[in-house]
């Protein structure tokens, strides 16, 4: 768990981030968005000291930061950038393996490690334990830095605009990357960016900031509904909001018991991507399959769009 308490940063005469307070839960995923010079990616570095506070306090389960070291802190809290960060003369084993080093890991622990990482991410230990990084597509060096900053085992991972350098198809494929490693790890992450429909897609909860401020702190279906103020509600999209609201819940989640005629969706999928579907096909209703395969209820257009109605 993550508690930050009136946290708040100052140059000079200038304050940069303004008696910031709020809590991430244990093995969830907040997210901090806001315009740029909003303070976002200064208060995320304030958490592992990169940047150090001028008044508040962070704990990280209970115990407050500044009663360790701070490189000895980093060593405990992952760290993924926009760009990756990878060192460019080191092996993508090499990359991985750097703090697991710093810790004192021996070899064969390491080596399982870094051999598990990259399974995970889909890149076959043979190609690319000894592959550097100028070797590898965008996307492939952002998993890498990624995975490195999971090496060795961190309970919180913070995330700084990981993905904002990445073109649409490769991001969508990143960011489910990272909802599978965080049910696989049950790793706790706070992750910045200036994107409110990754926000969304991403975050239990999402801290909206603006001017150094942190105005409102809540689940993404409630910040849709109930703005705490005219920004938050520009922020979430004023148009757009009943498509949000959809992507929000899945197939599996709205299904009605029953059957029925038409297209076949997946479980996973969201009530915005079976409306698209539907609307695509000319069709009313959807059959709803589980993860067998098998029908396990189905969808009407008039059932999804009450759904999109706060």
């Amino acid at each position: 768990m993550i508690r930050i308490e009136e946290l708040t940063k100052q140059y000079d005469a200038t304050t940069v981030v303004d008696r910031v307070s709020f809590t991430v839960e244990r093995n969830s995923i907040a997210v901090i968005v806001g315009t740029s010079g909003s303070g976002k990616s200064t208060l995320l570095r304030m958490i592992n000291r990169l940047v150090e506070p001028t008044s508040g306090r962070v704990l990280l389960e209970g115990k407050d930061t500044r009663s360790e070291p701070p490189h000895l802190l980093r060593r405990r809290i992952g760290y993924a950038i926009q760009g990756n960060g990878l060192f460019p003369h080191r092996t993508v084993a090499e990359n991985i393996a750097t703090v697991p080093r710093l810790l004192g890991w021996d070899a064969p622990r390491i080596q399982a490690r870094v051999e598990e990482l990259l399974q995970v991410f889909q890149l076959d230990p043979a190609t690319y334990t000894r592959a550097f990084p100028h070797q590898l597509s965008g996307g492939q060096q952002q998993r890498v830095g990624v995975a490195r900053a999971l090496a060795a085992e961190p309970a919180v991972l913070l995330m700084d605009e990981p993905f904002g350098a990445l073109d649409p198809i490769i991001r969508a494929k990143a960011q489910q990357d990272l909802l599978d490693i965080h049910r696989r790890f049950g790793t706790t992450i706070l992750l910045v960016t200036h994107d409110m429909d990754e926000a969304f897609h991403l975050g239990d909860r999402v801290a909206v900031m603006s001017e150094g401020r942190l105005l409102q702190y809540d689940r993404p279906a409630t910040l849709l509904t109930h703005p705490a103020d005219p920004f938050v509600s520009r922020m979430t999209g004023v148009t757009d909001r009943a498509l949000k609201l959809l992507s929000l819940t899945t197939a599996g989640e709205a299904a009605l018991p029953g059957s029925g005629e038409g297209p076949s969706v997946p479980a996973s999928a969201t009530l915005r991507e079976v409306l698209s579907e539907l609307l695509w096909r000319g069709a009313t209703c959807a059959v709803v399959l589980g993860e067998d395969g098998r029908p396990c209820g189905k969808l009407s257009v008039a059932t999804i769009l009450a759904r999109g109605r706060p």
